[in-house]
């Protein structure tokens, strides 16, 4: 994370998190989902305007984290700005080596690879759950027939986020700044 973000965040601890507001699609670019987009209906049917500025996504890329729920999200300053995900909390490319990196730029250790309904390949690795970018799934099938990695299975794409503990979409998590007050009630007696 950085140091700028860090010290908004002992500045102001109390903001209220942002949910719907940014998207990641399944070939790894953030979207800025804007009111109109978010009321067009859920990510990634209405996904935005691509975030565009390198700057920008290299920023959002350090300082994309998740909680202890599973939700993804963008530390920007002091706010929480949760992720819609369209398939994945990470999106790998692939080198000639074989080496993953993730659309975020952070290096990634293989730990296994599972297949969906679709066809689509996912690694398991030492950052978590990632959708293959498909342009490197040739890449891959490399990499498995050449036995240096190997096909776990396929399970449903429905099955994976709580297989691998992320949310598709955070926008049900409560914060305690958007909890409704209770009206009083009796006492019981």
């Amino acid at each position: 994370m950085d140091e700028i973000v860090k010290a908004a965040l002992r500045k102001w601890p109390d903001v209220p998190h942002a949910r719907g507001w940014l998207g990641l699609d399944a070939r790894g670019h953030w979207y800025l989902r804007d009111e109109a987009t978010q009321a067009a209906g859920p990510f990634p049917q209405s996904r935005g305007s691509r975030i565009e500025h390198e700057g920008l996504c290299a920023f959002i890329g350090r300082n994309y984290l998740c909680d202890g729920a599973g939700a993804w999200f963008f530390q920007n300053g002091p706010q929480r700005v949760y992720v819609e995900l369209e398939a994945a909390p990470w999106v790998w490319r692939l080198d000639e080596a074989f080496n993953v990196q993730s659309h975020t730029g952070a290096p990634a250790q293989w730990r296994g690879a599972w297949l969906d309904e679709q066809g689509r390949l996912f690694l398991d690795t030492d950052l978590g759950l990632g959708l293959v970018h498909s342009h490197d799934v040739p890449l891959a099938a490399q990499a498995l027939e050449q036995g240096l990695w190997t096909l776990n299975g396929e399970l449903g794409f429905e099955e994976l986020p709580a297989r691998f503990n992320y949310r598709l979409s955070p926008l049900a998590i409560v914060d305690r700044w958007e909890e409704k007050p209770r009206p009083p009630q009796p006492p019981r007696g």
